[in-house]
């Protein structure tokens, strides 16, 4: 390997240090209480390298957002927008969801901690004409029509049933914290067995409550 191609793998190194640091102290800390310093000694690096890649905390903070953006938004226009039928595209919307939740687990309380705290700046980072191209409540609205017309379900308003549906997956990892008091679950091996449990159960759970 050339200098400059070692030069270059170590740079990435660098770079994937900081990012993952950063992703734990902005899940920790928000972006407002989150410390340049702070992150680099998560990543035990100094803040001038720190600071060589990424000039502020905001431009840190934007491609973690952008990030943790990227992982969730395709999967839920991709599958909601779909033509699959609406029994399939339940199930296929929780299993995969849920998957991509445990992987990224910080992403929930991350992302609805930094809207409500800075909707203007966090919003503007959202791809918002690709939402709309996929008109999610309009393909709903017609298979929920479809649905109840045949008696397989009863009407629910498709704004509704999208809520409802994110979050029953969203919440379980957003609340973690006080729901591993409430139920007393100890550590990462319990909270993942009791998602597998909530991917067997959530599913005919929602179907039953949408039966007429």
């Amino acid at each position: 390997m050339t200098k400059k191609k070692e030069q270059m793998a170590e740079g990435q190194d660098t770079e994937k240090k900081i990012l993952a640091a950063a992703r734990r102290v902005f899940h920790r800390r928000g972006f407002a209480g989150a410390r340049m310093q702070e992150i680099a000694d998560e990543a035990m690096i100094n803040k001038a390298l720190l600071h060589y890649y990424f000039r502020s905390k905001e431009q840190l903070f934007e491609h973690v957002f952008r990030e943790a953006i990227g992982y969730t938004l395709p999967m839920v226009m991709q599958t909601l927008s779909s033509e699959v039928p609406l029994e399939e595209k339940i199930e296929k919307f929780v299993h995969s969801y849920l998957d991509m939740l445990t992987e990224h687990p910080y992403i929930p309380a991350f992302v609805l901690h930094e809207i409500n705290t800075e909707p203007g700046r966090l919003l503007s980072m959202l791809p918002i004409g690709q939402i709309s191209e996929c008109d999610i409540p309009g393909v709903l609205a017609r298979q929920i029509d479809v649905a109840a017309s045949e008696g397989r379900i009863r009407a629910i308003p498709p704004r509704q049933f999208i809520t409802s549906l994110i979050s029953l997956c969203v919440f379980p990892f957003a609340a973690r914290p006080l729901l591993q008091i409430v139920l007393s679950m100890q550590g990462e091996e319990e909270f993942a067995a009791f998602i597998q449990e909530r991917k067997k159960t959530l599913v005919p759970f929602i179907l039953n409550a949408l039966r007429p």
